[in-house]
């Protein structure tokens, strides 16, 4: 790489999980004097606004047997096939130090590219199961880093547990400190995604109502809700007195959850890294339609760990969410070690030690 910038190409799809650690990764290698390209689809494009602009993009066909009638399905893989091809001439014309794919299908191209051209590549698979197009290249790479631990693995494929990276303004806030529950203003923080969750809008606003007085009168609740939820969760709340913000999107989650004496969420491995970098304990819900019950498998590690309570959608109503609340703050001693259990459970240092496997793994190229 003498004389030049090393080069990466970073594949990732249209998703915040596949993203948020596509992006940070990012950031670090540019500011180590790398360059950058993100290789992704139209619509995962639509996703990278948060990438820096010294990031280049390079846009090719993509697709997915998810979604469509059957002429979608048919057309797969002819738009799989034309941008894997068009992949290859890019990387002929600009060949890259080293590719690494971020999950989904957007990746496929570039992972298929750079293994026809033997370029040095691996893969960063964000949750505790294997994504479909992963678990296609986990045998096909000669690198594989996982954000959740354990995740299961094909046979023979090795992984090295590097975790989740997280944002800048999520890390500034590592082990912050933690103020357990008492006998004054307490945060409860409501998060199911950057558009909240259904089930939890239904749910949350029961159980809090159905907390003791003298617990509840100490509470504020800041709760994300999809827009054809707000009026009504907002009307519960403010009907019975109870002292909450409702909106669709927080932009400063980093800073309401390091504020907070619990906090209800979803189990996204973005949100599970999160919680473990900053340290707070956690009600986890998991998604039951997740792709291969992922979100359980994310959330196995904090409740193994005595960092979180899980509790299955199929279980979740006002009366126990209520219970599972009240057992959190009514115990100061066991709040506060649940949030040092999710503070030894974190890897804060996932960027760093991503940035390592890439270049010791990118040296292959010039060795």
């Amino acid at each position: 790489m003498a004389g030049r910038s090393p080069f990466i190409i970073i594949a990732a799809g249209g998703t915040g999980g596949h993203m948020f650690p596509a992006q940070a990764l990012a950031e670090a290698l540019l500011a180590r004097g790398w360059r950058v390209a993100l290789m992704t689809d139209p619509r995962g494009a639509r996703y990278a606004g948060g990438f820096p602009d010294a990031v280049e993009r390079r846009t090719v066909s993509s697709a997915t047997f998810a979604r469509g009638g059957l002429p979608a399905k048919l057309a797969v893989g002819p738009r799989i096939g034309g941008g894997i091809a068009a992949a290859v001439v890019s990387l002929l014309r600009d060949r890259p130090d080293i590719v690494v794919g971020f999950g989904g299908y957007p990746t496929i191209p570039a992972l298929s590219a750079a293994t026809i051209l033997r370029i040095p590549r691996m893969i960063h698979e964000q949750n505790g199961v294997l994504g479909q197009v992963n678990r296609l290249f986990a045998p096909r790479v000669d690198a594989v880093a996982c954000g959740t631990w354990p995740t299961p693995l094909p046979e023979g494929v090795e992984a090295e547990h590097t975790g989740n990276p997280v944002r800048a303004a999520v890390y500034e806030r590592a082990g912050a400190g933690y103020i357990p529950p008492g006998e004054y203003p307490m945060s409860l923080l409501v998060i199911g995604g950057s558009q909240g969750a259904r089930i939890l809008s239904d749910v949350v606003p029961g159980a809090v109502e159905a907390l003791p007085e003298a617990l509840r009168r100490n509470l504020r609740v800041s709760q994300q809700a999809r827009p054809e939820d707000l009026d009504r969760v907002r009307a519960f709340y403010e009907e019975r007195g109870i002292d909450a913000e409702v909106e669709p999107f927080f932009s400063d989650i980093p800073r309401r959850m390091s504020e907070a004496q619990l906090v209800i969420s979803r189990a996204g491995a973005s949100s599970v890294a999160d919680l473990t970098v900053i340290g707070r304990p956690a009600i986890l819900v998991p998604f039951a339609a997740a792709a291969a019950d992922h979100q359980n498998a994310n959330a196995r590690a904090l409740t193994e760990g005595g960092a979180a309570i899980r509790i299955p959608e199929s279980k979740l109503d006002a009366a126990t969410l209520s219970e599972h609340i009240a057992t959190v703050l009514t115990d100061p001693d066991g709040a506060a070690q649940m949030s040092r259990n999710a503070l030894a459970l974190g890897r804060p240092d996932a960027t760093d030690r991503l940035v390592a496997m890439v270049e010791t793994l990118s040296r292959k190229e010039t060795s």
